[in-house]
């Protein structure tokens, strides 16, 4: 299980939302491509990088960001936020992105993800965002009546690399990561699972480590990190140490 430090980008900064709510921002950075660099130094395999402003315009706003970061970086970016065409995946592929996140067009345009995930074999990762265990789309400001299980069993063998699980609720709040549902998810399905939302401490890391056979890959964090009640380089080590 790898561990993936999170930087949301909006107008051009690294913020951090509480569950999703735009108006509730900290900005811990002025510049998130020092802040790549740091989770790269200490330790990061790869880093989960989300266009704010492009979740709720549905095209990427903080491009040339994004592109700075794979510049300066070595390790792998994931990008998600306002994807939801083929010319998008391709232009971040071609950028040097390692993976394209797509959540809302989802539910939209299945056409255009499995196409995607036909052109980009495993360079494409579903986002599925979760409140009260309905998905939710558009930047978490509609809830869809579709569960996580069905959207995500709806995708199996469609070339997705991996599904990013969030639970709202617990986003930015470290309230511990939501283990039951998240080891229920992955259980369901045949494609790993990377866990997202309340990460509060380096008990939340051993507690997926001990759900990881189900079929958890990884798991992203924040706040946690940004606050310093978790530090990357503890939770590395403790991922290398359980020998994964």
């Amino acid at each position: 299980m790898i561990v993936i430090p999170a930087i949301d980008i909006r107008d051009g900064k690294c913020v951090r939302l509480l569950q999703g709510d735009f108006d509730r921002t900290t900005v811990y950075s002025d510049d998130p491509v020092d802040m790549a660099r740091k989770w790269q130094e200490k330790g990061a395999a790869r880093i989960h990088v989300v266009d704010l402003d492009g979740s709720r315009t549905g095209r990427p706003q903080n491009r040339e960001v994004i592109e700075r970061i794979v510049r300066e970086i070595e390790v792998p970016l994931q990008v998600g936020g306002g994807i939801r065409d083929i010319e998008t995946v391709r232009d971040y592929v071609d950028m040097g992105v390692g993976y394209c996140i797509v959540g809302t067009v989802a539910l939209k345009d299945r056409d255009f993800v499995i196409e995607a995930g036909q052109q980009f074999t495993d360079s494409l990762i579903l986002g599925i965002d979760a409140r009260d265990g309905k998905i939710a789309v558009e930047g978490w400001t509609e809830r869809s009546t579709l569960t996580p299980r069905e959207i995500a069993q709806s995708y199996e063998g469609c070339g997705l690399a991996a599904i990013v699980y969030t639970d709202i609720t617990r986003d930015g709040m470290e309230t511990g990561v939501n283990i039951a549902a998240t080891k229920e998810l992955a259980e369901s399905v045949n494609i790993p699972i990377i866990a997202s939302g309340g990460v509060s401490g380096i008990d939340d890391i051993e507690k997926l480590i001990d759900v990881e056979k189900s079929g958890i890959m990884g798991v992203i964090t924040g706040k946690a990190l940004y606050e310093g009640t978790l530090t990357l380089e503890d939770a590395v080590k403790m991922t290398r140490e359980a020998g994964h």
